[in-house]
C-alpha cells in the first residue's frame, strides 16, 4: 500500500469503530522521523500522526489494527534507533499530556506526558517521589516501559530508585484491543523489563501516589541528580544519542568493558563512541542508521574477543534498515 492508500484506510476503519473519526488532514505521508528520536536519526513513516489525548491515541492503534495496519508508538524517540528506509505503515507520536495533582499527592496523567516537566511540576508543589528521574529524557509511557530507574549518587539514598516505587495503576489498551485498568501486578516490573515487552499493550494514562516533601530539599536532590548526570554523559542538546547502547552487565560494566578495549572516541561516520561513556554513542550531525549498526558490530566483536563477553543492544532497532 502507499503512504496515500495506508491514510485512507486508517480514516475508513476509524469511522466505523469510533464516533471520533481521524482527520484525514492530520495523517502525514513520508515523514522524516529523525527529528522525533534523541539521536536525531531515522527514515520516513509511511503515515504519521500526533495524537494529543488518550483517546486519540487509542483511536488511531485500533483502527490500525482493524485495517490490518502495522503500527508503532513513538514518544520520545529515546532508546531506539530508527532505520534510514523509515517505518512502514502507522506510526503514532504520543502527546498526550493531560495531567491532575490531587490534594493527597495522587497524580493522574496521559501517557505522553514528558517525565522531565513533571518532576518539575511536582517538585515546585511540594511533591516527592519523581525528583530522581530528572533529565532522563522519557514520556509516562516510555518511564512505565522500562521501569525507568536512576542510581542516586547520594550515600544517604545510594540505591536504584525505580519508577515502579510510586505507581499505582494504569489504563491500558490491551492487545485484545479493548481498553481496561492494570495494577502493578499486571505489568510486572522487573529491571529494563515489564509486560509491556512481551505483549503489545499500550499505556494509555497511569496514576502515582507521590508523598509530601519539602521543596527545598527536593530541590537540592534535583541538583545532584543533573551535575551527576551532567559529569557522565554527552548533552542531548550538542550530542545526540539514544541513551546506554548496551544492556547492563552486573559487577562489570558493558561501558568500562569498551573503554578497556580503547574505544572511546571510535567513530563510523559521524557516529562515535562518546568520550564522556563508552557505553553512549553519539550523533556528531550526519550519522545513519547504518553507521550506528557498524559501530555497534564493531564494539561488540572487540569486547567478545578481548573479554569474551557478548554485548547485548539495549536500544530497540526499529523500522528498515
Amino acid at each position: 500500500m502507499t503512504p496515500a492508500q495506508i491514510a485512507d484506510a486508517l480514516v475508513a476503519a476509524s469511522a466505523s469503530a469510533s464516533a471520533q473519526p481521524l482527520d484525514r488532514s492530520r495523517l502525514q505521508l513520508s515523514a522524516p522521523l529523525a527529528p522525533f528520536t534523541t539521536f536525531r536519526i531515522g527514515g520516513p513513516a509511511d503515515v504519521l500522526f500526533e495524537a494529543q489525548t488518550a483517546d486519540e491515541l487509542a483511536t488511531a492503534l485500533t483502527a490500525a489494527k482493524n485495517a490490518g495496519i502495522p503500527w508503532f508508538v513513538l514518544g520520545l524517540g529515546a532508546n531506539v534507533l530508527i532505520g534510514d528506509r523509515g517505518i512502514r505503515g502507522l506510526v503514532v507520536r504520543n502527546a498526550a499530556a493531560a495531567r491532575t495533582i490531587s490534594a493527597n499527592g495522587t497524580l493522574w496523567t496521559e501517557s505522553g506526558a514528558i517525565m522531565q516537566e513533571l518532576v518539575l511540576e511536582t517538585v515546585r508543589a511540594g511533591w516527592s517521589g519523581l525528583e530522581h528521574y530528572v533529565g532522563i529524557p522519557s514520556t509516562v509511557g516510555g518511564a512505565l516501559w522500562q521501569n525507568l530507574h536512576f542510581l542516586s549518587p547520594a550515600p544517604e539514598r545510594e540505591r536504584t530508585m525505580f519508577i515502579a516505587e510510586v505507581f499505582e495503576q494504569c489504563e491500558i489498551l490491551a492487545e485484545e484491543g479493548d481498553r481496561r485498568v492494570v495494577d502493578a501486578e499486571y505489568i510486572q516490573f522487573g529491571y529494563d523489563d515489564t509486560v509491556f515487552h512481551h505483549r503489545r499493550d499500550v499505556v494509555l494514562s497511569a496514576t502515582f501516589q507521590l508523598t509530601k516533601g519539602d521543596p527545598a530539599r527536593l530541590h537540592q536532590i534535583l541538583q545532584e541528580n543533573l551535575s551527576w548526570r551532567g559529569s557522565r554523559h554527552p548533552w542531548l542538546q550538542v550530542h545526540p544519542s539514544a541513551g546506554s547502547i548496551f544492556k547492563k552487565i552486573e559487577g562489570v560494566g558493558a561501558g568500562r568493558l569498551i573503554d578497556q578495549c580503547g574505544l572511546k572516541g571510535y567513530r563510523v561516520g559521524d557516529a562515535q563512541i562518546s568520550h564522556i561513556h563508552a557505553n553512549i554513542l553519539v550523533n556528531l550531525g550526519h550519522a545513519t542508521a547504518a553507521d550506528v549498526r557498524t559501530l555497534v558490530a564493531h564494539a561488540q566483536a572487540a569486547v567478545k574477543e578481548r573479554f569474551g563477553y557478548e554485548l547485548q543492544p539495549e536500544v530497540g532497532f526499529i523500522g528498515e534498515f
